[in-house]
């Protein structure tokens, strides 16, 4: 097998390690923000996965939101929910 087609072959497969990144993710695209993920993968580890599915999945559900990222921090600082890393 040459070179590209090991490149190629890489690139299909998933590149998820640990739940904050399938959290991460699976936040981004309910939040159509996949261009902030990076972020959302950051507040599910520091944040944990309940708390924040349950909170995408309220901003996902409304209709008249339209940057549903932006929302969902808005409401995350408004909440004021502590992470669960005692030392943040």
């Amino acid at each position: 097998m040459d070179y590209l087609e090991e490149l190629n072959k890489r690139s299909k497969e998933s590149k998820v390690y640990s739940e904050h990144q399938m959290i991460g993710l699976i936040i981004a695209q309910s939040l159509d923000d996949e261009s902030h993920k990076s972020l959302y993968i950051k507040l599910a580890k520091e944040y944990g996965p309940d708390k924040l599915l349950r909170l995408a999945k309220s901003v996902e559900e409304r209709d008249n939101v339209k940057n549903k990222g932006a929302y969902f921090m808005k409401l995350l600082q408004a909440y004021g929910g502590k992470s669960r890393n005692p030392n943040n």
